[in-house]
């Protein structure tokens, strides 16, 4: 989307421009980068573009001098304690407020959901209403590492020409399985109940507690020995657990398998192609996204749905 005209506004006065970046928007976040390096990549890029825009002049210091008996003379000097040489620039990292709704760990990459000034509080109601995440999971088949992931030290390697396709499709299925399973023995009701069915109606059945992972969906999108990759859809993920699928999985197959990536290509609404690459990390690309981001929230009355999930009382 196109916001040439605001864009041509905010080029002439900052403040125009600072008082825009109040929103979240969405980003693509690189493999092995932590989120403090994007944080201060982000924070710094807009500072710098507002500073090069027409920024407050310095104001002037008036001095009233003189007896107090006779006329004073009022003099106009300029104010050296309000210099951007004295004091720095106008704009400085400090004065933004930066949060995410997904904090991908560095190993992680793809959709991170960002809010910035009073788009923060729209980023903690994001996260409250614990959307579902979509990740795209790839391994290799016949070595396994000391941290499950592929940067870390082989510690053991295995045949793996007998996993076939199909005998992937079966483990994934097992899988999704025992988590199906799993979430409606945390509800304590019976999967093949009524009362089961009248709770999947609902939609997705979410954990009271956020420190228990859940996993909707896992699926083999690609098959191409040893390579492989995963689809899943869960909730409560964190990166370990993530590559501990992998692993289990190579297991399970007889053999063993470490994950090669981790990529996130869907947070609720958003997805990689709404997304922005590191070279469009500037005020201008942020701003423009800002209103993409407004617009599908608006369209999809997000927050009004998504407030009220099922969720999985633990009953253990």
């Amino acid at each position: 989307m196109s916001m040439r005209p605001i864009t041509q506004q905010i080029s002439c006065k900052a403040s125009i421009g600072w008082n825009s970046l109040n929103g979240i928007f969405v980003i693509y976040k690189p493999a092995l980068i932590h989120f403090l390096s994007v944080r201060e990549t982000i924070i710094k890029n807009i500072c710098k573009d507002l500073n090069k825009m027409n920024v407050r002049p310095p104001t002037d210091y008036v001095v009233i001098e003189g007896n107090t008996n006779e006329n004073m003379n009022v003099t106009v000097r300029p104010n050296y304690a309000d210099d951007p040489l004295v004091v720095g620039p106008r704009y400085q990292e400090r004065d933004i407020t930066f949060s995410t709704a997904n904090l991908l760990k560095p190993d992680t990459c793809g959709v991170l959901i960002c809010g910035i000034n009073h788009g923060n509080s729209l980023i903690h109601k994001i996260r409250e209403s614990k959307p579902a995440r979509c990740y795209r999971l790839k391994g290799i088949l016949g070595q396994a590492t000391d941290n499950q992931f592929k940067t870390g030290k082989i510690v053991e390697k295995s045949t793996y020409e007998h996993v076939k396709r199909f005998h992937i499709d079966k483990i994934c299925a097992s899988m999704q399985s025992s988590h199906q399973k799993k979430m409606f023995e945390l509800c304590g009701v019976d999967i093949q109940s009524q009362e089961a069915y009248e709770l999947a109606v609902q939609g997705l059945i979410r954990p009271a507690d956020s420190r228990i992972p859940v996993l909707y969906e896992i699926k083999c999108v690609d098959f191409q020995p040893p390579e492989f990759t995963l689809e899943i859809v869960c909730i409560n993920e964190y990166e370990q657990y993530l590559k501990t699928l992998v692993h289990e999985l190579g297991m399970e197959a007889r053999s063993t398998a470490t994950c090669t990536q981790v990529q996130c290509f869907k947070y609720g609404l958003f997805d990689l192609q709404h997304a922005l690459l590191s070279k469009k990390w500037d005020m201008y690309s942020i701003l423009d996204n800002m209103r993409l981001c407004r617009k599908i929230l608006k369209e999809n009355d997000y927050l009004i749905e998504q407030t009220s999930p099922t969720l999985i009382e633990n009953n253990k």
